[in-house]
């Protein structure tokens, strides 16, 4: 009896499905469109139900097309497991590795890591998609997912990458003009610089500052938190973009230090509200509780912890 579905189909069907494109899938394959629109069909034609919903412009997942890819993705994840299994600590990582990152971090640190990473492990194929927004927990079109901040979801594992923290900057030239803020609530009076990114409230700037008591107080220290409405004319939901705004002079910036340390030393950027403390933005790799064996995944971790000090 002919099998309804075969191990080819279920790497073909999570390529095209990752593309949601007929062409885009053929390039990413090596072979032409009409060879991805001849197997799509026979697929199709085998189980008897449609698997993307197809016009002219677009292509989706059916409901049954939405099955179809979890069951393919646990199973090639299942087989990815057991070949590290078998193959043990000696065996070389290979296999796909589907990286996401956001724009400013995958531009600056992730790409040249991977540069760095598949010419030491040639087998592995990694394909590195950015966005400006992480994917929402729970979605495993990706191995790893590189963000900013714990997320509280327990059913994935997140590894701390490097320790990070947000800190607020200008240029010289717009502290000439303008002065320096001395206190969190000067910002109101300020250009500042927005950026939309995440779930995060927008233009709310918070703060923390800890103060000292009296040395006969059973608690020497109190941290006392502000929160400060920003304003300013201009707004991106590109980080890099933001930054090279505040390098031009445009406004005061609140940034991941990451961002903007190569600036702080160089003197073209200025740290201002150094006594006050932002949410950190520590930098962690989130990645499914099924991955958590695989070889390629820990190994290129392994990497990016050990390039990024940690």
């Amino acid at each position: 009896m002919a099998r309804l579905i075969s191990p080819t189909d279920l790497e073909f069907f999570l390529a095209l499905a990752n593309a949601c494109s007929v062409s885009r899938t053929a390039r990413e394959l090596g072979i032409t469109p009409a060879a991805v629109s001849k197997h799509l069909a026979l697929m199709e034609s085998r189980l008897g139900v449609p698997l993307f919903n197809r016009t002219t412009r677009s292509m989706s997942l059916t409901p049954e097309g939405d099955v179809y890819l979890g069951h393919a993705r646990k199973i090639l994840g299942s087989i990815g497991e057991m070949e590290d299994q078998l193959l043990g600590a000696t065996a070389s990582p290979q296999g796909l590795l589907r990286v996401n990152a956001t724009l400013g971090f995958g531009r600056s640190h992730i790409a040249p890591l991977i540069s760095d990473f598949v010419r030491k492990y040639p087998q592995v194929d990694i394909q590195l998609q950015l966005s400006v927004n992480p994917p929402p927990s729970g979605d495993d079109a990706y191995d790893i997912c590189f963000r900013f901040g714990n997320p509280p979801d327990s059913r994935s594992i997140a590894r701390l990458i490097a320790a990070n923290r947000r800190v607020v900057v200008a240029s010289p030239a717009y502290l000439k003009r303008h002065g320096e803020p001395k206190t969190p609530a000067d910002l109101a009076r300020h250009n500042c610089i927005g950026i939309r990114q995440g779930d995060e409230a927008y233009g709310l700037w918070r703060f923390a500052t800890t103060k000292g008591k009296g040395k006969n107080s059973s608690n020497s220290k109190t941290e006392s938190t502000e929160s400060v409405k920003i304003r300013g004319n201009l707004t991106t939901n590109d980080g890099g973009i933001a930054v090279n705004w505040a390098l031009d002079g445009h406004g005061i910036l609140l940034r991941a230090e990451w961002d903007v340390q190569k600036y702080l030393q160089s003197g073209r950027l200025v740290q201002l509200l150094a006594q006050y403390s932002s949410p950190d933005a520590d930098i962690y790799a989130v990645y499914a509780q099924q991955h958590r064996t695989s070889l390629r995944v820990k190994t290129f971790l392994d990497f990016v912890v050990a390039a990024s000090g940690g």
